[in-house]
């Protein structure tokens, strides 16, 4: 493995190219998005330091049919594909620990596929701070809604609404791209219950933070 950095909006695979790596995020965020004929995207997953970005490598395969690249700058580790498939052998104990992690990520796509069709924006919101300040361990990240807007799949003018409501309810500072998180307790209170069921999920499989 080598230690690298993740700039912003770093893309580590392009839709159905083949995957030269692996990576493993120390402190920053990947986003896993589905692209759409318009452009439009959507998030349907994210992975910070619980996780692995390359898991159709481990599943038998050496492509994606969407994009992932940086959301939260950090570093990470990367492996390339073939030493992986070389290393990482059924019975291995990295090997057991993909395993699980797999269904956890199965989990949490599952989760926010539901959660899409059926949350609020608000709570959405809320649900995708928290998840990125677990990652993170920071109260304090940098975040522009234009990025937040794609991730949600909801117009920018939507995001900086919300935003807006949750500012003035003294929850989060939010200037000039710079997200801060005020009080934790009120955002999981105003959460809907995705962020709970996708983190007790990782924690009972992973051990999480």
């Amino acid at each position: 493995m080598e230690s690298i950095f993740l700039p912003l909006k770093q893309i580590l695979y392009e839709m159905n190219e083949p995957i030269e790596y692996v990576y493993f995020p120390k402190n920053g965020i990947v986003s896993l998005v589905t692209i759409m004929e318009d452009g439009a995207t959507a998030e349907i997953a994210t992975v910070g330091n619980e996780g692995m970005i390359g898991v159709p490598v481990f599943l038998g395969a050496d492509q994606i049919p969407g994009q992932a690249f940086s959301q939260v700058p950090g570093e990470s580790m990367r492996m390339k594909a073939e030493e992986f498939k070389i290393f990482v052998t059924p019975g291995s104990p990295l090997y057991k620990i993909l395993q699980r992690y797999t269904h956890t990520l199965f989990n949490q796509i599952a989760q926010s596929a539901a959660c899409n069709c059926l949350h609020s924006i608000e709570k959405r919101f809320c649900r995708w701070l928290l998840m990125t300040r677990d990652r993170v361990q920071s109260d304090e990240f940098l975040l522009t809604q234009e990025f937040l807007a794609q991730m949600l799949g909801v117009r920018r003018a939507s995001v900086s609404e919300v935003a807006s409501i949750f500012q003035k309810a003294g929850m989060i500072s939010y200037r000039r791209g710079q997200m801060r998180i005020l009080d934790r307790t009120a955002l999981e209170a105003a959460s809907c219950e995705c962020y709970a069921k996708v983190k007790q999920e990782f924690e009972r499989l992973l051990g999480g933070n």
